[in-house]
C-alpha cells in the first residue's frame, strides 16, 4: 500500500468516525462520494442520522438531485426529491417530465401517499409547480428514469407565459387571415371598450394596437358582460386568443380574459363641482360635474351595445352619456360619476332642431365612473311629478323636460313591424302618444312585451325629440312600468271627454267657414265608456255658431271677431266644461295666382302666392298636391306638419312658398322635382271641392312612364291608368310596384307601410291616379299615386300626411 493510498484510508475513517458523533460532518461524506448535500433541522447535533430510502428515523429527509437520482440508481432503493414540473405528459398516470437546475427526469406514474391516481385527485401539480416526490427508479436501456412516484406535496406557481407584442400578433393575423390554429398571450392595455355585451375592446401596448372582436372568461366560454369582475378603459388586460383578419385588417378573432389589473384614471376630480341633478340639469354648456345616483335605466345602441344610462338622485334625473360608463354598471347600481354638461342633437337634425328651438337632450358625457356599490336600490321617486302622455306631448321642445321622469299611466302597445318591433307609450285614450326610441329595432325593449295592451303607471321620460323639416316629435324611453291593474274612475268621464276629444277640435283661427263636424257623444271600450254627450255653445254666435245636420253637430264661422266657445261633457249626471278662444279672420285680398301660373314661374322664385284645391298626400314628403281650376297639379311641401291641423283634400286654400325645381344636389344630372317648397298656408277657404282631372293623361301604362326622360320635367303631369298592385316586403326592405306585366314602376317611399291604404288592393288590377316623381335624381321616374278610382266613380285617396 503507497502513502496516497494509506492517506486516504486513515481519512476515510476519521471521517466515519467523526459521522457517527455528529450530523452535521455530513456533508463531507456527500462530498467525497456524491451524496446529496443536507440540511439539518437545527436541533440535537449529537444525534446520529440514519437514512433509509431517503428519510432518517428521525424524521429528517435527505433531498437528492435529479443528477443523483441518475448517478446513484440501485433499482431499490427510494429517494427523495424536489423540482419543477416542466410537462405532464399523461393526465391519467401523471406521466411528466420534471427539472431542476442539475437536470431533468421523467415520472412513470404518480400517486398520492394514499395510493391514489393522477387523474383522481382533487388537487394535482401541473406544469409550472413545484413538487416534492418519494422516487422509485428504473433503468431501461441505459437510461433511468422514476418507475412511480409518491406525491408529498406541492405548490402552485404560475408559470411564466411567453406573450406576444401587438405589433407580433398583427403580423401574425396578417400571416394567417383565415385565423391561426395556435392561441398566443397578449399583455396590453385597453384603449377602449367597444361592446360591454360581448367584450369588444381596442388594447394596446408600446407597439401598437388591435381590435379585439369579443373577449370571454378565462374557461372560453362565460360571457363579457357575465364575468362577475370585467376590465375597463385604462386597465391591463392578459389574453389567450387566436388571430385572423377582417376585411384586410387584423385582429384577436376569440379571447379568453386570463387576468387583468384595474388602473385607476387619473382625474383632477377639484376640476368637477359636486352637484344634485336637478342642478347638473341647469348647469351651463361644458360645465364639469360630479353627480351621485342610483342606475334606473341603461340604454342601448345597435348591437344591443351598453350606450348611456338614466341616473337619478332624491332631486332629479339626467341621462349619462358614456359606453364606459354604461358597460360597468347595472340598474340599481348607486354610482358616482365626473362628466361634462351637454346638450345633444343628432348631427343629421342640427338645423331642424335649430328652427324649431330645440337644445337637444339634456344629458352628461365624457362620463367617468368614480365608484358603484354594485348594490340593487330602488330609485327614488319621491320627487317625480305626475302627468299624462297628453301633457308631455303638448310640451313645446323649447323647454328643458328631456330625460326627466313623469309618472304617467299609459296604455304600452307592442308593434310588429318587418324585421323589428315597435313599442308606443299612448295616453288613456289610446291615441295620444309617441313611439320608445329603440337603436336596436326593438329587441332592447322586449321587457315591456308583459305589459303590452295595458294601461299601466309608467315612469317615463322624453329622451330626445326627432328633429325633421317640417317640426320635432318627442321620442320616449320608459324607465320603469308597473302593472297595477289599472281601472278608469268613471267620475272623471266628462272631464276626459272634453280633454281628449272636445278641446282639440278647434283651431284658434279661421279664415273661412269650416263647417267641420264636432263629436257629440264620446266612447271607449279601452275605458269602459258609453255615450259621453258633448255640447258647445259660442259667447258670439255672428263670430261663431252651430247647427245640428241630420244629429251632427257642425262648427260654423261667420264675421271677423272673437268668440269664446264652451265645450261641455255630462256622463252620469256630473258636468265638466272648458272654454276656447276663436278668432275668425275673412281672408285679406291676397294678391294670388293660379296653379298653372305657379308651374310657369321660373324656379328659385320666393314669396310666390298660389290659390288651388289640396289633393292627395305626398309620400316620403311632408305636403300635398295642389290642383287648380284647369286641372293644373303641383307638389306642396310644408314648413310644418302643423299644415295639416284642420286640413283636408278638397280644401280651397292659398298658400305661399317657393317655386323651386327640386333636386338632390346642384349638378343637375335630372330635371329633378317640379315643387312649391317652404309652404305656409295663408288662408284655409274650406269646402268639400272635388279637384280637377282635365289634364289628366290617360291611355298610358307603367312602361310609358319608366320610359319617360328624366332630363325633362313631368312632375306636374297626372296620369289615369289601369295597373296591377305589386308589395314585395322582405327582412331587409319592403316595396310597392305599379305593374302593368311588362314593367315594374316603383313607387317612392321609404317603405310599403307609407302605402298601406294601396297595400289592400295587392295582386289586384285596379284604375289608379299616379304622377311621375324624381325627388332623389334617380336615372328613372318614380311613381306616386294619389288615387285609386272604384268602378262608381268614387276615390280611395292618399292621405298619408293628413292628420
Amino acid at each position: 500500500m503507497n502513502k496516497i493510498t494509506r492517506l486516504l484510508a486513515l481519512l476515510l475513517l476519521v471521517v466515519m468516525t467523526i459521522s457517527m458523533v455528529s450530523c452535521d460532518k455530513i456533508p463531507l461524506i456527500n462530498d467525497l462520494f456524491g451524496k446529496p448535500d443536507v440540511t439539518p433541522d437545527g436541533g440535537n447535533t449529537e444525534h446520529t442520522h440514519s437514512y433509509v430510502d431517503g428519510k432518517c428515523e428521525c424524521g429528517e429527509i435527505l433531498y437528492s438531485t435529479i443528477k443523483d437520482l441518475t448517478a446513484n440508481y440501485s433499482g431499490t432503493e427510494l429517494f427523495y426529491v424536489k423540482a419543477t414540473v416542466k410537462e405532464v405528459l399523461d393526465e391519467t398516470t401523471g406521466e411528466m417530465i420534471i427539472a431542476d437546475e442539475n437536470g431533468e427526469i421523467t415520472v412513470k406514474a404518480l400517486v398520492d401517499e394514499n395510493g391514489v391516481s393522477y387523474a383522481n385527485l382533487a388537487e394535482k401539480p401541473d406544469k409550472a409547480d413545484e413538487v416534492v416526490l418519494q422516487c422509485a427508479l428504473q433503468k431501461k436501456s441505459g437510461v433511468v428514469t422514476v418507475k412511480n412516484a409518491i406525491l408529498v406535496s406541492f405548490t402552485a406557481l404560475e408559470p411564466e407565459l411567453e406573450t406576444i407584442t401587438i405589433a407580433e400578433a398583427l403580423e401574425i393575423a396578417a400571416q394567417n387571415p383565415d385565423g391561426t390554429a395556435e392561441m398566443y398571450y397578449i399583455r396590453a392595455t385597453v384603449k377602449s371598450i367597444v361592446n360591454p355585451a360581448y367584450g369588444e375592446m381596442y388594447i394596446t401596448d408600446e407597439t401598437g394596437e388591435i381590435y379585439v372582436y369579443g373577449t370571454r372568461g378565462a374557461d372560453g366560454t362565460t360571457y363579457f358582460d357575465a364575468l362577475p369582475e370585467r376590465p375597463a378603459k385604462g386597465d391591463e388586460v392578459l389574453l389567450l386568443c387566436t388571430l385572423s383578419q377582417y376585411n384586410g385588417e387584423s385582429q384577436v378573432k376569440l379571447a379568453r380574459l386570463i387576468d387583468f389589473t384595474h388602473v385607476d384614471v387619473e382625474i383632477d376630480l377639484t376640476k368637477y363641482a359636486e352637484v344634485s341633478i336637478a342642478e347638473a340639469r341647469e348647469a351651463e354648456v361644458d360645465a364639469l360635474l360630479k353627480v351621485k345616483g342610483v342606475v334606473a335605466r341603461i340604454t342601448y345602441s345597435n348591437g344591443k351595445v351598453p350606450q348611456g344610462i338614466i341616473l337619478v338622485d332624491g332631486t332629479s334625473s339626467i341621462y349619462v352619456y358614456g359606453v364606459d360608463v354604461a358597460g360597468q354598471v347595472s340598474i340599481g347600481n348607486t354610482i358616482e360619476v365626473a362628466a361634462k354638461k351637454t346638450y345633444y342633437v343628432l348631427g343629421t337634425e342640427q338645423s331642424n332642431a335649430d328652427k324649431f328651438g330645440y337644445k337637444g337632450a339634456c344629458q352628461l358625457d365624457e362620463s367617468i365612473l368614480i365608484s358603484n356599490d354594485k348594490g340593487n336600490t330602488e330609485f327614488n321617486k319621491s320627487w317625480i311629478t305626475d302627468a299624462t302622455v297628453k301633457e308631455i306631448m303638448d310640451t313645446p321642445v323649447t323647454e328643458n323636460i328631456t330625460n326627466l321622469i313623469f309618472k304617467v299611466n299609459a296604455l304600452v302597445t307592442k308593434a310588429p313591424g318587418n324585421g323589428f318591433i315597435n313599442y308606443y307609450i299612448d295616453d288613456i285614450d289610446g291615441k295620444t302618444g309617441s313611439y320608445v326610441y329603440t337603436q336596436c329595432n326593438g329587441g332592447d325593449f322586449a321587457w315591456l312585451d308583459e305589459f303590452d295592451g295595458k294601461i299601466c303607471t309608467v315612469y317615463l321620460v322624453a329622451q330626445n325629440a326627432k328633429s325633421t323639416a317640417t317640426g320635432c316629435t318627442w321620442r320616449f324611453l320608459p324607465v320603469a312600468v308597473v302593472d297595477e291593474g289599472y281601472e278608469f274612475d268613471t267620475t272623471k268621464a266628462a272631464e276626459f271627454a272634453v280633454k281628449y276629444h272636445g278641446v282639440d277640435q278647434f283651431l284658434e283661427r279661421y279664415t273661412g267657414n269650416p263647417e267641420k263636424e264636432l263629436v257629440s257623444s264620446v266612447s271607449s271600450e279601452l275605458l269602459g265608456l258609453e255615450n259621453v254627450t258633448v255640447s258647445y255653445s259660442s259667447s258670439d254666435e255672428n263670430v261663431v255658431y252651430f247647427t245640428i245636420v241630420d244629429g251632427k253637430t257642425i262648427l260654423n264661422c261667420k264675421d271677423s271677431g272673437t268668440a269664446t266657445v264652451t265645450i261641455t261633457a255630462a256622463y252620469n249626471g256630473i258636468e265638466y266644461s272648458e272654454t276656447v278662444e276663436i278668432n275668425v279672420l275673412n281672408p285679406e285680398d291676397f294678391d294670388y295666382i293660379s296653379v298653372a301660373e305657379a308651374i310657369a314661374t321660373p324656379y328659385d322664385t320666393e314669396g310666390i302666392i298660389v290659390r288651388g284645391i289640396v289633393g292627395p298626400s305626398l309620400v316620403n314628403k311632408v305636403g300635398f298636391y295642389l290642383f287648380g281650376e284647369d286641372g293644373s297639379m303641383i307638389a306642396v311641401i310644408v314648413n310644418s306638419a302643423d299644415e295639416f291641423i284642420g286640413l283636408e283634400i278638397g280644401h280651397e286654400i292659398i298658400v305661399t312658398g317657393m317655386r323651386e325645381r327640386y333636386v338632390k344636389d346642384d349638378s343637375y344630372t335630372t330635371y329633378g322635382q317640379d315643387a312649391i317648397v317652404q309652404g305656409h298656408i295663408l288662408a284655409n277657404l274650406y269646402g268639400k271641392h272635388s279637384y280637377s282631372t282635365d289634364k289628366a293623361i290617360t291611355g298610358k301604362t307603367p312602361s310609358d312612364i319608366n320610359a319617360l326622360n328624366v332630363t325633362e320635367s313631368h312632375s306636374t303631369e297626372l296620369y289615369i291608368m289601369t295597373a296591377t298592385i305589386k308589395v314585395v316586403d322582405t327582412n331587409y326592405y319592403s316595396n310597392i310596384y305599379v305593374s302593368d306585366g311588362t314593367t315594374d314602376l316603383l313607387l317612392y317611399c321609404s317603405s310599403s307601410s307609407q302605402y298601406s291604404w294601396l297595400k289592400t288592393y295587392a295582386g289586384q288590377t285596379v284604375t289608379i291616379e299616379i304622377a311621375p316623381c324624381n325627388w332623389n335624381e334617380k336615372t328613372s321616374y318614380r311613381g306616386c299615386v294619389l288615387a285609386v278610382v272604384l268602378e262608381d266613380g268614387s276615390k280611395i285617396y292618399n292621405k298619408l300626411n293628413f292628420q
